[in-house]
């Protein structure tokens, strides 16, 4: 099956890069056929690259005709319609408030993926139709790279703010004052704060406690840190073995950083550490937030559209 992947960009380490990045990988090693579009490119495609899919920053150069069109962001999704008419396509919604991820309203998409229940908000508010025809598939963590880390210690040493928007004046100020004056040393990671990691499974087993939201938290949690929920838009909870399953319906997102960012209440959610509880929330991640399920489900879809549009007898590629 041949799959075309839009993304608005590949040239930074962010959610729909890295989404894109790891769906496209995952099927090819499944014996399909991943192709890549992106007006612009860099890191991130070079990646992909060299993981050898395919990979196109003009529509116009691509001969093959896909079988299925999975659609990140809106005008990209819809420059892939224009440019293969007769593909059905489905669009994926990740952000709530980003213009990029308002819902295009084309009777090519057939089916539409919320990554979780706020981004389903988003696509029945921007297209009401779309209510029937929404399927919630969580982001996952390649499990192979994110091996779970050694044992916590009982109470946290280290700490890492990891966020793309930890910048100076922002979230990362008040938790790094909080760690520090309980002694734990901090860290940052991000774009805002010049320190972009590219393979952050090898620099989350250093750190006992992590403040990320969405996939950060994700795959920090995967590893078995312990996660508060935080970003600059706001303070979450610690993830906990009884409010995992329900936060991560919600992907960790911004409908989960429901309180300002308060010292009192960062050192409220540090004081809930608990090194145990934290393991159960790593098995629960591990069993329940996998890519291999997401690619499992995502190309579940996939046959699911072609089936609609070509004629029965015809064998899957």
């Amino acid at each position: 099956m041949i799959v075309l992947y839009t993304n608005i960009g590949l040239d930074r380490r962010t959610g729909t890069e890295v989404v894109t990045a790891d769906l496209a990988r995952t099927i090819k090693a499944r014996g399909h056929e991943p192709i890549v579009y992106s007006p612009s490119l860099g890191v991130v495609a070079r990646e992909i690259e060299a993981a050898g899919v395919s990979l196109v920053g003009n529509l116009s150069r691509l001969s093959v005709v896909p079988d299925v069109i999975h659609g990140h962001h809106h005008y990209e999704t819809i420059q892939a319609i224009q440019r293969f008419p007769d593909v059905p396509a489905l669009f994926v919604c990740h952000d709530v408030t980003a213009w990029h991820d308002e819902v295009p309203q084309h009777p090519n998409i057939r089916r539409f993926v919320a990554v979780g229940l706020n981004a389903r908000k988003r696509l029945i508010r921007d297209w009401p139709q779309t209510r029937p025809r929404i399927e919630v598939i969580g982001n996952g963590v390649d499990m192979p790279r994110f091996l779970p880390r050694s044992p916590l210690p009982p109470t946290p040493r280290r700490a890492l703010v990891f966020s793309n928007d930890a910048g100076d004046h922002s979230h990362w100020e008040p938790i790094a004052e909080v760690c520090r004056q309980l002694g734990i040393e901090v860290d940052r990671v991000g774009l805002a704060s010049g320190n972009q990691v590219g393979a952050p499974e090898r620099l989350l087993p250093d750190y006992d406690l992590v403040f990320a939201k969405g996939r950060c938290a994700l795959e920090a949690a995967a590893v078995g840190a312990a996660v508060v929920l935080c970003d600059i838009q706001g303070l979450g909870q610690m993830l906990t073995s009884r409010n995992v399953g329900r936060l991560r319906a919600w992907n960790f997102g911004m409908r989960t950083l429901n309180r300002p960012i308060n010292p009192a209440w960062i050192l409220e959610e540090i004081r809930r550490y608990d090194a145990v509880d934290a393991a159960q929330v790593r098995d629960f991640i591990r069993a329940n937030a996998s890519l291999s399920s997401a690619a499992d489900r995502y190309l579940d879809v996939y046959r699911r559209l072609r089936a609609e549009c070509i004629p029965p007898g015809i064998a899957d590629r």
